[in-house]
């Protein structure tokens, strides 16, 4: 068993009393301010907010980021690709055709139709593209990859043609919004289900994580060792995909947090144990509470998340860029 170093724990303590600082704070900070005190006197209109807006998305903010911080580390370490991301095998193209469709033609169901729509679109999309790369009986990463490539585009084609037939007004901002990313609208009542399944679908990839580090080995290396490495494959991408899908279905497309929070652990750990995976959800936990945090006070009106975390993200990606080419 690949057991964290006494840093890593360390490192993840002070990660971990970091995120419960972060949601707390973050479960009093909006547009009506809330006190321990008021809510602890019995004021109803606190009581309300606290209940009804604010716990819902600072619990969806915690623990999907922590979910997707996990998800991160795993499709980079599966597929042995420090800018993996759940786009890889066409996930996030699924869900925003998904939200689309529900979006144009579930628009009485309300905010549960479009959750909805968005899950059944990102497991249509990775259903497809797990079933594409069985046909090349090798089993090599590169042929998920080039099946989620081919889902992906066949998934944005989809929206397009979506988005053409959508009201300019109404519909159309709606889906871009959605695509933009956000916990405006995340009830507590609506997010259980889709929590559940976070939390299940996580506990999973941590008691696979022995095998997780075996995929990030060279594939012969692992045959000769007799591990089934493409049923191993496909199962942990279904865990890490079923997770995803259960974040984006609430939130929309959340940027970068998939992608910057493993680096984040690896920097602090520098290694790939159990520590660093656990790292990892809690740096995605903080980051993504943090831009809540963020979106709701920087502006008169609430801006999207994702605008926040791509400001992290995408100077991050190029660093690591540059950072890679003078290593070589």
């Amino acid at each position: 068993m690949v057991l964290p170093t006494l840093k890593t724990k360390h490192i993840c303590i002070c990660a971990g009393i970091l995120l419960l600082a972060v949601t707390g704070a973050s479960l009093f900070i909006g547009r009506y301010p809330l006190t321990p005190e008021g809510l602890l006197s019995g004021d109803a209109m606190m009581r309300s907010v606290f209940v009804t807006l604010r716990l819902g998305r600072v619990l969806v903010g915690a623990v999907g980021g922590f979910a997707l911080g996990i998800c991160g580390f795993v499709f980079q370490t599966v597929f042995r690709n420090p800018l993996a991301s759940p786009d890889i095998v066409g996930v996030s193209s699924g869900a925003s055709a998904g939200a689309a469709a529900g979006i144009l033609f579930l628009s009485g169901v309300g905010a549960a139709g479009v959750t909805g729509m968005a899950f059944l679109g990102a497991l249509a999309a990775v259903g497809a593209a797990i079933g594409l790369s069985f046909l090349d009986r090798s089993g090599k990463n590169s042929t998920i990859v080039l099946a989620g490539i081919a889902v992906h585009a066949l998934a944005q084609t989809v929206l397009m043609c979506l988005k053409l037939t959508a009201d300019p007004e109404r519909e159309l901002a709606s889906i871009e919004y959605w695509m933009m990313g956000s916990l405006s609208g995340v009830s507590l009542y609506d997010a259980v289900g889709n929590l559940l399944l976070c939390i299940g679908a996580s506990a999973a990839l941590f008691v696979l994580h022995r095998q997780i580090l075996v995929l990030s080995a060279e594939e012969g290396e692992a045959r000769m060792l007799g591990v089934p490495v493409g049923i191993l494959r496909m199962t942990v991408l279904l865990f890490a995909t079923l997770t995803v899908a259960a974040v984006i279905s609430l939130t929309g497309l959340v940027s970068f947090i998939g992608l910057l929070a493993p680096h984040i652990a690896r920097m602090l750990t520098r290694d790939s144990r159990i520590g660093t995976m656990l790292l990892s959800g809690l740096s995605g936990g903080i980051l993504l509470v943090g831009a809540d945090i963020l979106a709701r006070t920087a502006a008169q009106a609430e801006l999207p998340v994702s605008i926040f975390t791509s400001l992290i993200g995408a100077p991050f990606l190029i660093y690591l860029i540059v950072h890679g080419r003078t290593r070589t």
